[in-house]
């Protein structure tokens, strides 16, 4: 079973007491019972392991078995730039972004996304952005929950890059430096961006914008792959080369 996250408020050790949305969910669709057992993660790196000690329409009451503390971070953190995806292809990126441990993402405005924000649609939508991390978090039992941000622009988002320790956009085909060989900071403290383009690709100007702000440019070699494959595969190299995978 995933772990499942909790608010401070519900934590009065030895006991956990678990209401709102999570209750309808671990009531309704895992069908809990007392005497089960379950994992719960707060939003400060502790987890427990718990037994359920009583259930009733209104709260699930628990006891605390064992408490774990997460462990240091180890690698840098990383933030994901993703050009704006149409249709359920964001949704997927979201997710297995998460479950790939990204910290941050941003959705990106860009001269070829074919979604465009709708601003009296965004507030609605980062709520669906902000379920579909957390399903992902609480079943790949991540330590934490990613950010997302509201969609930007392409110049905006890089401008507000300027500290990180190592920024990459990726390119079309072989242009530009192997993801797989590219030397790569390995402290916690340090911060890598990646920056993944939409459907139809970057423009040469928005090229030139990341580069001119510190972007290096980066490649997964000579095949063509979908964005959402793209973002996935990049991901993968740089956890993998991080010693996150593997």
């Amino acid at each position: 079973m995933p772990t499942f996250f909790i608010g401070p408020e519900a934590i009065t050790l030895p006991t956990i007491h678990i209401s709102g949305p999570l209750l309808h969910h671990l009531r309704e669709s895992l069908r809990l019972h007392q005497g089960e057992s379950l994992t719960l993660t707060d939003h400060h790196g502790s987890r427990y392991h718990v037994e359920v000690t009583e259930t009733s329409p209104r709260a699930i009451n628990t006891r605390v078995l064992k408490q774990e503390t997460a462990p240091p971070r180890s690698t840098p953190q990383i933030v994901l730039g993703q050009a704006l995806l149409k249709g359920e292809k964001m949704d997927w990126v979201l997710q297995k972004a998460t479950e790939l441990g990204v910290d941050t993402i941003v959705p990106l405005e860009t001269h070829h996304s074919v979604v465009k924000p709708i601003p009296e649609r965004v507030e609605r939508q980062r709520t669906r952005w902000s379920r579909i991390v957390l399903e992902a978090a609480q079943q790949s039992e991540r330590w934490t929950i990613p950010t997302v941000l509201d969609p930007t622009g392409l110049e905006r988002f890089c401008d507000r890059q300027s500290g990180a320790t190592m920024k990459g956009i990726l390119s079309e085909r072989s242009k530009g430096s192997s993801l797989a060989s590219l030397a790569l900071p390995r402290e916690p403290h340090h911060v890598i961006v990646l920056l993944i383009g939409p459907e139809g690709g970057w423009t040469p100007g928005e090229q030139r914008l990341a580069q001119d702000l510190g972007f290096v440019s980066l490649t997964l070699g000579g095949r063509i792959l979908r964005a959402e494959t793209a973002a996935l595969a990049a991901l993968s190299i740089l956890q993998s080369r991080l010693g996150a995978l593997g």
